[in-house]
């Protein structure tokens, strides 16, 4: 089996107006489904942007899927990561149809600028029965329900086939009924013999469904903690985490948050 790491994080650093990110090393290998999770501000987002080369970094190395930064056409290969992201949904035309959105992964736009041939329309179509949104095909855009946008997303990402998905804060705007049906949906997706490893950044630990295997604990842009879930999942943990009093607890495969005490 492959063990080459999808992402090779040695000494990540992002200096701006104030150091975000701070040596940050850190490996995902194939098979493993990783939560990114910390409070707002914890860096969380600009981890991801720097990974996928939309944001630039100050220090240290990145590789993906064994190729360097700076020593391979990162273009090329960042195709093979799929995004999944409200930034960039805000950026997609509300006309565009379901299937074009999904179409246009392949061509690495948002919007159809080249005409698709009848291989990936068929594609494009299996990815909406896939994702179960067959019905979706020819809706705009604009039409669509948070998670519907959110699975569709997930939908043009698999149409380069991709190793890795990263998805920034996915249940953001969703509303609790919403916020559930598409937890569940990932998990069955991500259960699939085939699907792309997966990387989630959250600040709800409710979130963590059991398909996650670990966790990459940041505080102030460090890394407080890295490993599996099971072993991280404890009140001490997630109390120096959060800068509170957190007991966390265990209950039919999902972990719940308690808050005994804030400092202030």
């Amino acid at each position: 089996m492959n063990q080459t790491p999808i992402i090779d994080l040695e000494n990540l650093c992002v200096f701006k107006a104030d150091t975000i990110l701070n040596n940050v090393s850190w490996k995902v290998l194939p098979g493993e489904n990783w939560i990114i999770l910390g409070a707002n501000g914890a860096g969380k987002s600009t981890l991801l942007h720097a990974i996928t080369a939309y944001d630039s970094f100050s220090g240290g190395t990145i590789r993906i899927d064994g190729h360097t930064y700076g020593e391979y056409n990162w273009p090329e290969l960042r195709r093979r990561i799929g995004i999944v992201s409200a930034e960039l949904e805000s950026r997609i035309r509300p006309a565009e149809s379901a299937s074009d959105v999904i179409l246009g992964g392949h061509f690495a736009s948002l919007g159809l600028y080249d005409e698709p041939n009848d291989e990936l329309c068929e594609k494009a179509d299996a990815i909406l029965e896939r994702i179960g949104c067959a019905y979706l095909r020819n809706r705009g855009w604009g039409c669509l329900s948070q998670g519907e946008k959110r699975r569709v997303m997930i939908g043009r990402a698999l149409m380069v086939d991709p190793i890795l998905i990263i998805l920034d804060e996915p249940c953001s705007g969703l509303d609790p009924v919403a916020r559930e049906r598409f937890l569940r949906f990932l998990q069955n997706f991500s259960s699939e013999p085939d699907a792309p490893s997966l990387v989630m950044t959250t600040h709800h630990v409710e979130d963590i469904m059991g398909v996650f295997t670990h966790l990459l604990a940041l505080k102030n842009g460090r890394i407080l903690r890295s490993g599996k879930i099971k072993d991280l999942m404890r009140d001490e943990i997630l109390s120096e985490l959060f800068d509170a009093g957190i007991k966390v607890d265990f209950k039919d495969g999902r972990y719940h948050l308690n808050i005994l005490n804030i400092k202030e």
